[in-house]
């Protein structure tokens, strides 16, 4: 690995810069749109297929998997082998099994066309945000993550209601279709108007890879299969083990290997651990509210897809407006107080919401802790994620560990909100849905808090960034310098 330095590492031009930011934006929401997409087109499916209930489970679940544990892996290969070329390469490989889910003839033919379809999507994630990373100087690296990360938030939460507006006016095929022609676009811009990048690691690290993919696929197979097949059975307690000792095999491996995937060093870095941590719940509660609020205004209230879209608008356009201007913030006054502050009123917004849910609430009482609970996750996007990449230098390692946890966050909160709505209620009607909605509301509104708590940790003021002295040191360990520490 080289030591050698430029005093000032070389950005592309303006022009270039949103480039990077456009295409990474439009790729990211795709495959963050088809992350939820299939929750409302669920019935059709099962009316054309004849579909079991595990089988429409896992026409969700296997999308979601297959993207937590390839995230990682992915952005390793994309330091080796260059991130725009991976980057390519997963969104055609998302393109191609979109059109595969598409045209399948049967349940099980569109559950292994959606795991494919999650491995393109983990590889468009895990690369976006390091492309963006790399593209912009630290300085303005936080609006630009802000623009991303409202884009993204904004396709997951409209995700069900896209789903279900296709699924009841065209046909549930088009929920897939439409990734198509877009992506076909997209791609002849990825190879002319992306400059190519790699990380510093010379060699792959196999090992960790397949320790980090058995290790996350085992836990969260657990989550995932936890409801059906029971807390305590042998599969799940099984699962959970396996990846448990694969994921301790992978922090051993780490600490010993010459070019390790994620050096464990990073954990010491302040920023980055914090930065995590609240992702993971950030993700956690967001992912479980998108689960459960269209589905409330639907089987609670008796909307239609498109009008529980229509009433979603005051969460989910603060996604898209507020991210942005945090973003920019973060850049110039620190994020510890945007984080914080953020979390804290997404906790208030889903606890408000989960206090007042009944079949007969009016929409406008529900309107308010929408747009706190909005202002408040898109306020706490841009300085989560924009902590992690001013911690290290080595921008592909952190974006890939930073998008892992916050599938995994996802993964984990939905587990959870479905656990505690199975205790308490049920689809028998709009009464015995709230009641289960209502507990589950009120623990995303816990898992917001959770992540605001890790928030204290984070310093105060303008996250630093190396000065190049720090930054030569750094391309040795991995490690940003003592400024990030």
């Amino acid at each position: 690995m080289s030591t050698s330095l430029s005093t000032s590492p070389a950005y592309p031009p303006p022009s270039r810069r949103a480039w990077v930011l456009a295409l990474a934006s439009i790729a990211s929401l795709m495959v963050s749109l088809d992350t939820l997409v299939v929750s409302t087109a669920l019935s059709t499916i099962q009316a054309d297929f004849g579909a079991t209930l595990v089988e429409l489970e896992w026409t969700v679940n296997a999308y979601n998997l297959t993207l937590a544990v390839t995230l990682m892996p992915a952005a390793a290969l994309g330091d080796r082998f260059g991130r725009r070329r991976l980057f390519g390469f997963g969104l055609g490989l998302f393109v191609l099994a979109s059109a595969a889910c598409a045209v399948v003839p049967d349940a099980s033919s569109l559950i292994a066309a959606r795991a494919v379809q999650g491995i393109g999507a983990g590889a468009v994630l895990a690369l976006a945000l390091a492309l963006v990373s790399a593209a912009y100087a630290p300085d303005k690296r936080g609006g630009a993550i802000g623009i991303l990360e409202g884009i993204t938030g904004v396709a997951v939460a409209l995700g069900p209601v896209v789903g279900g507006a296709i699924a009841g006016g065209v046909a549930w095929e088009w929920i897939f279709w439409m990734n198509v022609p877009i992506g076909v676009l997209a791609i002849p811009f990825v190879w002319a108007r992306i400059d190519e990048s790699r990380g510093d690691d010379a060699s792959v690290d196999v090992a960790g890879v397949a320790l980090v993919t058995l290790g996350s696929l085992g836990v969260v197979w657990a989550l995932v299969r936890g409801n059906g097949a029971g807390w305590d059975s042998v599969e799940v307690t099984g699962s959970l083990v396996l990846g448990l000792v694969a994921l301790g095999a992978f922090v051993a491996w780490e600490l010993r290997a010459s070019d390790p995937m994620l050096p464990m060093p990073f954990f010491r870095n302040r920023l980055f651990a914090v930065g995590n941590a609240a992702t993971f719940f950030m993700f956690a509660s967001l992912f479980g509210a998108v689960f459960f609020l269209a589905q409330f205004l639907q089987v609670g209230q008796g909307s239609g897809p498109l009008e529980a879209g229509v009433k979603l608008l005051p969460w989910t356009a603060t996604l898209f407006f507020v991210a942005p201007v945090a973003g920019a913030l973060t850049d110039k006054y620190g994020g510890k107080a945007l984080l914080v502050g953020g979390l804290l009123m997404q906790a208030v917004g889903m606890g408000w919401f989960a206090l007042i849910a009944s079949p007969e609430v009016a929409y406008g009482a529900l309107v308010p802790p929408l747009i706190v609970a909005g202002c408040g996750v898109s306020m706490a996007m841009a300085p989560a994620q924009s902590s992690v990449m001013a911690s290290v230098s080595a921008v592909g390692k952190a974006a890939g560990a930073n998008s892992m946890l916050r599938e995994l966050g996802g993964v984990f909160g939905i587990a959870v909100l479905v656990a505690v709505f199975a205790a308490t209620g049920s689809y028998a009607s709009p009464d015995t849905f709230v009641d289960g909605f209502g507990p589950a509301l009120a623990t995303t509104a816990g898992l917001s808090l959770a992540g605001a708590i890790c928030g204290l940790w984070l310093p105060r003021g303008v996250f630093p960034h190396p000065a190049a002295d720090e930054v030569a040191g750094a391309q040795l360990s991995g490690v940003a310098g003592p400024a990030t520490r």
